[in-house]
């Protein structure tokens, strides 16, 4: 490979769910490649996305009251000048996705059709296709893109590391070698993958944030996993999602005698899912049974309006319009990540991260249902303006001769089931400082040896293990059963780099800083 030249290497987007192409069709014209490790809807959780985009689109409503539901629902730790920013721009987010082919659902009158759904306030969630919303979306992405001259699509193609010096990040690594870049964009998604029990694509491993961290950068509010309440319980890995549109439409939690679980619980049926989540969590954990009753809400409506949901009740033998739908809480998303600014740029010159794998400030310790991809799209956008207003670095010697030999293996494909279960059982719903310590022990074995394939993964959930065990309260996703109180005010975002995240880090939780701004 020759020296680079005076030409401008591309953009490189790591990732392709809405996160990852929003990024590269906003770039356009820039010249962009963009890599992802399999096929095109493979691995992706926007395709597996039930549930659609929060924005104030109704008559009733506005950005201030998004923001304020965003605010309440993260628990004290939301960045209030982020959900603002984000609230503002939800409705130009949508027009673009529609000029770029989403068909978003619509009233016989030709309005938005507006759902309900937990912890908001008023009806402001669009879908496409009832609970289809994330592969229609995604689809229209793909199709935007292909079409577009300046995106180039590797697919197959999964990115071992990054290419960083003291000057920053010049590019990535590939198994055939270096692929330099003009700057390169992180969206590679969540990590509920190194759970047990989850919602998302076994793919969805936290590839970006070891990647991120190894080459320097900082991961912020790693400890807060949420967990989705109303994963169908069926017997299937990754388990089925029954989307909470259904308890926006009147389906109703209820235990193994009948009754509702949620009715003494503010909010009910519609409270912030890690209320729901917990208290579910507490009802499996007591012997008892959950199920989602949506017999009397949608009855006959189930395949018509929820296909995604009848039918994966129908390959588990369950028909929702006559039958209870067993449910119990599974890893969903993650709000912490990559430390990002308002610009989606990390502490790296040279890198931004963008969509589940970045951490900006705006989900706090829990988050808005359907401000995921929503967040995606926004700071697409924004990193996309970032990057082409910044000057063009040199990558002088980042391209030169094939990936210098080093003494690490490939990191596996796939977790490992020790590590899944491992998280599932002491980083989970609820935890404890004997557990996260277990856990911390068992991970740091593994994440800090070179010749073992799955460090990666480790050093990922040894993140969170550690990020949960220093956060000595309970808070949004983040439950400790023996710190069960909410700290008021809130102790700090916390910020973990490689070298912060010891192999031996303190057998007890150490007093956090006091409250400050957002980590930047």
């Amino acid at each position: 490979m020759s020296r680079v030249a005076a030409t401008s290497p591309p953009v490189i987007v790591v990732g392709a769910g809405i996160a990852g192409l929003a990024t590269a069709l906003r770039l356009a014209p820039l010249p962009v490649r963009v890599l992802t490790a399999g096929a095109l809807r493979e691995n992706t959780a926007t395709a597996w996305a039930q549930g659609g985009i929060a924005a104030a689109l109704g008559h009733d409503d506005a950005p201030a009251l998004h923001q304020a539901d965003t605010e309440a629902a993260g628990v004290g730790l939301v960045d209030p000048a982020v959900a603002r920013a984000v609230t503002a721009a939800a409705p130009e987010c949508l027009t673009q996705l529609e000029q770029w082919g989403a068909r978003f659902d619509r009233t016989p009158q030709g309005d938005w059709a507006l759902g309900l759904e937990g912890a908001h306030c008023r009806r402001r969630v669009v879908h496409v296709g009832g609970d289809g919303s994330g592969v229609a979306i995604l689809n229209a992405l793909i199709q935007q893109v292909r079409s577009t001259p300046s995106i180039t699509v590797s697919e197959n193609t999964p990115v071992n590391g990054l290419l960083a010096d003291a000057g920053g990040v010049h590019g990535v690594r590939l198994a055939e070698g270096a692929l330099p870049g003009r700057a390169v964009v992180l969206a590679t998604g969540g990590l509920s993958g190194l759970y047990a029990e989850t919602t998302n694509p076994l793919g969805a491993v936290g590839a970006g944030i070891a990647m991120a961290a190894r080459a320097g950068a900082g991961v912020t509010d790693a400890e807060f996993v949420q967990f989705h309440p109303t994963a169908m319980a069926v017997g299937r890995d990754p388990m089925p999602l029954a989307t909470e549109a259904l308890r926006g439409e009147g389906a109703t939690l209820v235990n193994g005698a009948g009754e509702r679980l949620m009715a003494d619980t503010p909010g009910g049926d519609l409270a912030a899912r890690d209320v729901i989540a917990r208290r579910i969590h507490a009802a499996l954990a007591a012997g008892d049974r959950v199920y989602l009753d949506g017999r009397r809400a949608i009855g006959s409506a189930f395949a018509e309006r929820y296909p995604s949901v009848h039918a994966a009740c129908r390959a588990a033998g369950i028909d929702p319009a006559t039958e209870l739908i067993p449910i119990r809480p599974a890893a969903h998303y993650h709000m912490g990540g990559i430390a990002v600014d308002d610009r989606g740029r990390t502490d790296l010159p040279g890198l931004w991260a963008c969509g589940e794998v970045a951490c900006t400030g705006l989900h706090g310790a829990n988050r808005l249902a359907s401000n995921s991809l929503l967040e995606g799209l926004v700071f697409a956008r924004w990193i996309a303006q970032d990057i082409a207003a910044s000057p063009v670095r040199s990558v002088a010697d980042a391209g030169d001769g094939p990936t210098p030999p080093t003494a690490t293996v490939p990191t596996a494909s796939r977790v490992a089931p020790w590590i899944r279960a491992l998280m599932s059982r002491s980083v989970g719903v609820v935890r404890d400082n004997d557990g996260l310590a277990q856990a911390i022990d068992a991970l740091s074995a593994v994440a800090f040896d070179r010749d073992d394939p799955q460090r990666d993964h480790a050093l990922t959930a040894l993140f969170v293990a550690t990020a949960a065990q220093r956060r000595c309260e309970s808070r949004g996703g983040h439950l400790r059963r023996d710190f069960a109180d909410t700290q008021s005010p809130p102790p700090a975002r916390q910020a973990l780099t490689l070298d912060t995240l010891c192999p031996q880090p303190p057998a007890t939780c150490e007093p956090l800083v006091a409250a400050g701004g957002p980590v930047r």
